[in-house]
């Protein structure tokens, strides 16, 4: 049996990443005491709560755990789903730290779960298990600006968010940064532009960026660029979905889709706006008009592709089909959908895998520009936007005396458009994601390291140890 599985056979999600840790410690010299201490959880919160539901009381088993605080605030997802426990919500928190380093922004890791199934409880219930759970954080310390700062995750969004948000602000009245509690809010409620598609969108980038490097590509028999890869993508949520749309309309072909109750697939690709609408109207992806049905979703991820993109579960890649993969390149938009025995076939295979820890950043990244626009209380672009536009206007004027010729007002309205908010996040957004990939890749290259993951590892716990040191906690 691993030493990553537990007694039933089932893995210890937390045990995985400590031995992706421990691989990447061998290329860090630092005291053992101070590695122990970044890879331990610092607070975890297991709560029991009781909430009236119809004419029971039933007891609400929840969690929130901070994994580091070399930074603050904290910052994570909320979860709710019957599949939330204590190693998962750890885990997930440990991964958020390691993330937001890579990154460079400025949290510690954070997670949160309750343990319902939204699909079964009505709005009105979640809403009081909601504003329960947020009481409860308020109780122990365990929510606020600049303490820890949740957001939405699998099974959760604006609507829970504003909830926490509006508990919050009644306990705690006259908190001028109260807004800045949480974010992943709606828009009206203090939210940002561009969060929902940002994880998506960051996946893009990522994905991209790889695709722009020769010797990369090269490596594994491809083409550089996007256009043409053969793409397939597991998982049609939030960010499945928007990674899709991202990826076809760059030029990139979408030969599977893979959800729950099975697959569908094109080999000359499909259009993912018409399978998203086919979705929302039939309450499933099978049965497309222009696809064929794979009904057991599992054998969606084994098809020849380019680039395989698990953006659901955990653990969807194991030892027991990753010989079976034949993507060329696997891009993590979940967090931890390859297991350790399955890396390691993988990376014998000379797959290339784009970690999670680096992936999938794009939401906290983005969580990050909203938090600073609640404690700045003013929206992105209001003040330099029409500033931009009149500097504009008068470059244009001047070159068009300069020319003697008159610019289109299709060309004008292009060149004078001052930035809006969703510009400046997604530029933003697109300029972490290009700077991350390459501090990984200069760290592969540098230490000789075989893979991308312990690289992405290595560049993180760096980045931690730097912050405990300049802290003068570790001499």
């Amino acid at each position: 049996m691993s030493k990553n599985q537990n007694k039933t056979g089932s893995y210890s999600f937390f045990n995985c990443i400590e031995k992706n840790f421990d691989k990447a410690a061998r290329f860090i010299s630092i005291e053992k005491g101070l590695l122990e201490q970044i890879k331990a959880c610092n607070s975890v919160y297991r709560m029991h709560f009781p909430v009236k539901i119809g004419k029971e009381v039933k007891v609400i088993e929840a969690y929130r755990v901070q994994h580091s605080h070399h930074k603050l605030p904290c910052k994570g997802g909320i979860r709710y789903s019957m599949k939330v426990n204590q190693d998962e919500i750890m885990t997930l928190a440990a991964l958020m730290t390691y993330k937001c380093a890579i990154v460079d922004v400025p949290f510690g890791g954070a997670k949160g779960g309750i343990k319902i199934d939204p699909q079964t409880i009505s709005s009105e219930n979640i809403e009081k298990i909601t504003r329960r759970y947020t009481s409860e954080l308020i109780k122990k310390n365990f929510i606020g600006p600049g303490i820890d700062v949740p957001a939405p995750d699998y099974g959760t969004g604006e609507k829970e968010m504003s909830w926490i948000f509006d508990t919050f602000l009644s306990l705690r009245s006259g908190d001028v940064d109260a807004l800045a509690c949480v974010t992943g809010k709606p828009i009206s409620q203090g939210g940002v532009r561009g969060r929902k598609e940002a994880t998506g969108l960051g996946v893009f980038y990522g994905i991209r960026e790889l695709c722009h490097v020769k010797e990369e590509m090269y490596s594994v028999g491809l083409d550089v660029g996007l256009v043409g890869k053969k793409i397939i993508i597991q998982g049609l949520g939030n960010v499945g979905y928007h990674a899709a749309s991202f990826f076809h309309e760059s030029g990139a072909i979408i030969i599977a889709l893979a959800e729950r109750e099975g697959a569908i697939y094109n080999k000359k690709g499909l259009n993912v706006s018409k399978v998203f609408l086919h979705l929302k109207n039939n309450g499933s992806i099978l049965n497309f008009p222009e696809a064929k049905n794979i009904e057991n979703t599992e054998k969606a991820l084994e098809l020849e592709c380019d680039i395989l993109i698990p953006a659901a579960l955990e653990n969807v890649i194991h030892k027991n089909n990753a010989n079976r993969i034949k993507a060329k390149i696997i891009g993590e938009a979940a967090n931890g959908p390859i297991t350790p025995e399955a890396d390691e076939i993988l990376d014998k295979k000379g797959v290339i895998i784009v970690p999670d820890i680096y992936l999938n950043a794009g939401g906290v990244t983005v969580s990050y520009f909203e938090w600073l626009k609640n404690l700045s209380h003013v929206r992105y672009g209001r003040m330099e936007k029409k500033f931009r536009e009149n500097v504009n206007a008068e470059f244009l004027k001047v070159i068009e005396t300069i020319c003697k010729k008159k610019i289109s007002i299709e060309e004008k309205k292009m060149i004078l458009r001052g930035p809006r908010e969703i510009d400046l996040v997604r530029s933003g957004l697109e300029d972490t994601m290009i700077n991350g990939f390459h501090k990984i890749r200069d760290i592969k290259k540098s230490l000789k390291i075989e893979n991308m993951r312990t690289a992405a590892f290595v560049l993180s716990i760096n980045k931690i140890i730097d912050s405990y040191e300049k802290l003068g906690i570790f001499p």
